[in-house]
C-alpha cells in the first residue's frame, strides 16, 4: 500500500489551496496526497489516524502572538485558523512518531509547536547583512549555499555538508527547543535546517524543495524520497 499523505493548504478568500509542485512531488515518490482542511475539531484525531506522514507546505506569515510577541512592522498576513490547525495536528502526529516534513513555512510553524521561536521579519530584527532570502529568480533556481550539520538526519540523507538551495522567506526560526537540533545554516547564520533527535523522522527546510525538483534537483529528491520511505515504515 502506498503512504497516505496529509499535505496542509493555505486559505484564500475562503478557499483551501495547495501548490501543485507539493501535490506532484509527493506523487512522484510513492505517496498519496490527503489535501488537509483547516478545521479544529473532533475530525482531526480521525484524520490523523488514516496518515501515515504529514508535509507542512509554504504559505504566509504566523502569528506572533503564538511565541510570545505582538506584531512588528514587518510581519505579513497571517491565517490564525491555519496556525491552529496545523499546530494541533502536529502534537498528534509527533505523540504518534509519524513522519513530519515541513517546508519554508512549515518548517516555522513546525519548531513553534514544539517550543521554538522566529523572526517575524529578519531583515528588520538582525543586525548582520543579511543574504537575498526572498530571491528574485525563479522558484527552481537554487541561489544560495546551506552547510549542513555532521551526522545530522539531513547529512545521512543528502551525504552533502554543504548545497544549493532557492529561497523564498523573510521570516525563519531563531531557536529551536530542546530534543531538536539546527541541521543547516546559510553564511549570513540563518537557520535552514532542523529536525528532531528522538523522533523516526521530523525534518523542516526553509527553501522549497518542491521547486528545485522541476529541474531534478538530486538532493531534493534525496529528501522527498526520504520522507516518503520513512512513511512506509
Amino acid at each position: 500500500m502506498k503512504p497516505i499523505i496529509g499535505v496542509s493548504s493555505s486559505l484564500k478568500e475562503e478557499a483551501i489551496t495547495v501548490s501543485m509542485d507539493n501535490i506532484e512531488a509527493v506523487v512522484a515518490f510513492g505517496g498519496v496526497p490527503f489535501v488537509l482542511p483547516n478545521l479544529i475539531g473532533d475530525g482531526i484525531d480521525s484524520i490523523v489516524e488514516k496518515l501515515d506522514g504529514l508535509l507542512l507546505t509554504g504559505g504566509g506569515d504566523i502569528d506572533p502572538t503564538l511565541f510570545g510577541e505582538e506584531p512588528f512592522e514587518g510581519l505579513g498576513s497571517i491565517t490564525p485558523e491555519r496556525d491552529a490547525f496545523e499546530i494541533a495536528i502536529i502534537e498528534k502526529m509527533l505523540a504518534l512518531d509519524k513522519p513530519i516534513f515541513g517546508i519554508c513555512r512549515g518548517a516555522q510553524i513546525l519548531n513553534i509547536a514544539v517550543g521554538g521561536d522566529m523572526y517575524q521579519d529578519i531583515y528588520s530584527q538582525t543586525e548582520s547583512k543579511l543574504l537575498q532570502h526572498d530571491q528574485k529568480a525563479p522558484r527552481w533556481h537554487a541561489s544560495h549555499y546551506v552547510q549542513v550539520t555532521k551526522n545530522s538526519l539531513l547529512h545521512e540523507i543528502t551525504q552533502s555538508e554543504e548545497f544549493k538551495v532557492n529561497s523564498f522567506h523573510h521570516q525563519a526560526n531563531r531557536m529551536v527547543p530542546t530534543g531538536f537540533e539546527v541541521s543547516a545554516v546559510s553564511s549570513d547564520g540563518i537557520i535552514e535546517a532542523f529536525e528532531s533527535k528522538s523522533h523516526q523522522f521530523v525534518l523542516g527546510v526553509q527553501w522549497h524543495p518542491e521547486c528545485l525538483l522541476l529541474k531534478n534537483d538530486m538532493t531534493s529528491a534525496s529528501i522527498f524520497r526520504a520522507f516518503i520511505e520513512a512513511c512506509v515504515k
